[in-house]
């Protein structure tokens, strides 16, 4: 998270206390199911998190030039003196997070960092602070420049994505029911579930921090269903317990296909494409696995007539 100082130290122990909270409570109700609590998860949470704020004493981020150079050439200098001004930032912070998050998940890119947050096979609360350790090497903050250059200060813009991520921490659970109304307007827990939802019918959906309004307008946004319950994780599931490899282990399958590219072009798709992609077209892609999928309940309601 990108709240600094002393703020930044009391928020991380309480988000890090109640998710433990949460995770003693589930381990005990869980013991004798079928679907036992993994610590394990809460391991690589932790350390996740750990490595994220040794991170900050490195100064290497490609989104802090871009930042500078929207700064330095901006259309206007903002200033937050009245509610609208407010409430016309939270608006447009929400609709660059929207775009950012679903970059996060359609380009190879930036989802070889994105997919530690998915990588956790149940959701508890530890999930929302696992975030991945290359976030500012690969400049995913670039999204919110357009902020900047209109005239947002850059620390005010990293405050409010700041709180946009705060609002999340809540929303990681299996547990809480939907929200009613709420559900309309706002990312809640059963949106969010969807989200981390490695079922065919959920992916690459509900992409909002705060808000569910741009999924709805853009396409993006999937009801939660009684008949089709959550399977959290990723398609491929990880099952790691080294947090060196949770890490980076979607970097290295990353190099690893550039490195066996036949054509130039290829290795560059590699890069921008959606995770899954194949030269030859016949890669796991959300679109490759919802075909496959439709193809095999076509196939199932034929042997059936």
């Amino acid at each position: 998270m990108l709240i600094t100082g002393k703020i930044a130290m009391y928020v991380t122990a309480f988000v890090v206390t109640v998710s433990l909270i949460e995770a003693v409570i589930l381990w005990r109700r869980r013991r004798d199911s079928a679907r036992p609590f993994s610590w394990n998860e809460v391991w690589l949470s932790l350390c996740d998190l750990a490595g994220r704020k040794l991170s900050v004493m490195l100064p290497l981020s490609l989104a802090t030039p871009v930042f500078a150079f929207a700064w330095d050439h901006r259309l206007y200098t903002i200033t937050l003196n009245s509610a609208l001004a407010v409430f016309l930032l939270f608006v447009g912070q929400e609709f660059c997070y929207y775009w950012y998050h679903r970059a996060a998940h359609r380009i190879r890119f930036f989802w070889a960092t994105h997919a530690v947050h998915h990588s956790p096979n149940q959701l508890s609360l530890t999930s929302a602070y696992r975030l991945g350790w290359t976030g500012k090497l690969t400049g995913s903050a670039v999204f919110f420049a357009p902020l900047v250059w209109l005239g947002v200060r850059p620390e005010v813009v990293l405050a409010t994505l700041s709180f946009n991520l705060l609002y999340q921490f809540w929303l990681h659970n299996d547990w809480m029911p939907k929200l009613g109304w709420l559900e309309y307007v706002f990312n809640t827990p059963s949106a969010h579930r969807v989200h981390h939802a490695s079922n065919i019918d959920y992916l690459d959906a509900n992409y909002g921090g705060v808000l569910i309004v741009f999924d709805r307008l853009f396409g993006t946004y999937v009801e939660e269903r009684a008949d089709e319950p959550c399977r959290y994780g990723l398609v491929h599931p990880s099952t790691t317990h080294n947090p060196i490899v949770n890490q980076f282990e979607h970097w290295v399958g990353l190099a690893r296909d550039i490195a066996s590219a036949s054509k130039l072009w290829h290795a560059a798709a590699y890069l921008v494409m959606p995770p899954g992609w194949a030269p030859d077209g016949r890669g796991t892609t959300t679109e490759n696995l919802r075909r496959q999928h439709q193809e095999v309940k076509q196939a199932g309601w034929q042997l059936q007539q």
